[in-house]
């Protein structure tokens, strides 16, 4: 049973790792500052899920949007931590 969760959990990481390989190489084109809005707001224009990669620790996931319309990504991190107020946080950024 161990064995069949280990190949499992290696499965699932070199998808994610195939999925968010492309994202890898191209540059992440923002300052710090400059953000590329929210999940919610990329959601309601027409933004797609591409791809996502959970953290080990389960508190924080990288979301890769796509848009057909546009020439970019936009990869955003959002995550829960309970020492922060509010708990949950995202910071999305494009990628050119």
């Amino acid at each position: 049973m161990r064995s069949s969760l280990n190949i499992t959990t290696a499965l699932v990481f070199a998808v994610a790792a195939l999925l968010l390989a492309p994202a890898a190489l191209v540059r992440a084109d923002a300052a710090p500052d400059e953000s590329a809005g929210s999940i919610e707001q990329l959601l309601k224009s027409g933004w797609e899920v591409a791809g996502y990669s959970s953290n080990s620790d389960n508190r924080s996931t990288f979301i890769l949007f796509k848009n057909p319309a546009r020439s970019y990504l936009v990869q955003c991190l959002a995550g829960y931590d309970v020492t922060r107020s509010p708990r949950t946080f995202e910071n999305c950024y494009k990628l050119k």
